[in-house]
């Protein structure tokens, strides 16, 4: 019986590729010597440029080459680390783009909307757009004044229309764009287009959207890092919202670090004195007010607590782990404005929490016993000055006791009437 003898199989054998299974050369400078060609075909007609975008992106490749040709739209040729232009090539740059606009807002205007409209024909586009920012921002060293104006006044415009994301400005905070004052400069002229354009109150929003509002002080020169300097500026420009921004946010640190302190002296077993003399020191420093600090205090020590979650019990749990704290409560229930501020957060407290709400009266009149809080206040808290979360629920817990208050008063004058007539 014969055998069938195996074809030998050469090694080293070439598959034959299929021409549509090859990938094209990347050649950045090709596409945007195809794209130069086609702009300048426009003359620098804006419609006719947004025209020849909107036909160009079936034949050159907007997904393999968005960021060249968003370097062209905006900078007029291949942009290379540092800013520059890339010189290779007979036709290496055009002057139809945003850099050889004129500086106005009604070319700067006209200008966005050839990107509107390139964005809403070719979707993908959109999120190479926003990489495409961040880059450009870094560069921005690299561009001259009037560029930079117009670049600024340009990512206004975007970021009011949602073109990018407020994010994008955080490539700013990078140390050789801080330290000339370039990302400030770049951030002032930005901030004041976006105020024309949609007003301060937008601006704000889009800032905190951002992540800006805690870091507007790192956009500063080191040397220049002061209140005064940062006041002073934004002043100048009549930007005085950003300015209450910062204080806003520069207080909001300030509280989360004097919890942060008052915690730590708590673990600690600090005497009361030393917290005190801790807090007011520091509140010196900061400018915090009694006021404020008397509900950061609340808080955290009503953070501290672990509470049952049963409510007959948690009442009387809360008003043995107040005790313990009344005479710090009391050191900075210092002016009306103060014990008034503590009577409502207490109040708010016990509603948000519903454990509490029958431990309302128990509270107040801990902290009415330990000299923390005054009968005048208690009395005016009741009358008009509580606020409106669980009113009647917190009033009707207090009546008794407010009506006792009434008539202890009533008889302290009787008594103070007579002693006057004798």
């Amino acid at each position: 019986m014969s055998q069938k003898t195996e074809r030998p199989v050469l090694s080293g054998q070439r598959i034959k590729t299929r021409k549509r299974d090859e990938r094209e050369k990347y050649d950045p400078t090709g596409f945007r010597d195809a794209v130069i060609a086609g702009l300048e075909k426009t003359e620098g007609d804006l419609e006719q440029i947004s025209k020849y975008l909107d036909s160009a992106g079936n034949k050159l490749d907007y997904r393999r080459y968005g960021e060249v040709l968003f370097d062209i739209l905006i900078a007029g040729g291949l942009l290379v680390p540092g800013g520059s232009i890339s010189q290779d090539g007979e036709k290496p740059r055009t002057s139809y783009c945003v850099f050889g606009a004129p500086e106005d807002m009604e070319a700067m205007r006209n200008h966005e909307q050839v990107f509107i409209k390139l964005s809403r024909r070719y979707k993908y586009l959109e999120k190479m757009f926003e990489e495409e920012m961040r880059k450009v921002l870094l560069f921005v060293k690299g561009f001259t004044p009037s560029e930079r104006i117009k670049l600024a006044r340009m990512t206004a415009l975007w970021l009011v229309n949602g073109s990018v994301p407020p994010t994008v400005l955080l490539v700013l905070n990078n140390e050789h764009l801080i330290k000339d004052g370039i990302a400030l400069e770049f951030l002032l002229e930005l901030f004041l287009t976006f105020k024309q354009e949609k007003g301060i109150a937008y601006l704000v929003q889009a800032l905190k959207k951002g992540g800006l509002e805690s870091k507007l002080m790192d956009f500063f020169p080191p040397n220049k890092r002061t209140e005064e300097y940062f006041k002073q500026v934004f002043a100048d420009k009549e930007l005085n919202e950003i300015i209450k921004l910062h204080k806003a946010q520069a207080s909001q640190e300030a509280k989360r670090e004097l919890q942060q302190t008052l915690i730590d002296d708590i673990n600690d077993e600090k005497a009361h004195s030393e917290i005190t003399a801790d807090i007011k020191e520091f509140a010196i420093r900061t400018n915090i007010p009694d006021h404020e600090i008397i509900v950061i205090i609340w808080s955290t020590i009503m953070s501290l607590g672990e509470w049952n979650k049963k409510e007959e019990l948690v009442t009387d749990q809360a008003v043995r782990h107040l005790k313990a704290y009344c005479p710090l409560l009391q050191a900075f229930a210092s002016t009306d404005r103060s014990e008034l501020a503590l009577i409502l957060k207490v109040q708010e407290f016990c509603y948000e929490n519903m454990n509490f709400m029958k431990a309302f009266q128990k509270i107040i009149l801990l902290f009415y016993k330990t000299e923390v809080l005054s009968e005048e206040i208690i009395l005016r808290w009741y009358k008009d000055s509580h606020a409106n979360k669980g009113k009647m629920h917190f009033l009707e817990q207090m009546r008794k006791f407010v009506e006792w208050l009434q008539s202890a008063e009533e008889e302290s004058e009787s008594e103070d009437e007579q002693k006057n007539g004798e």
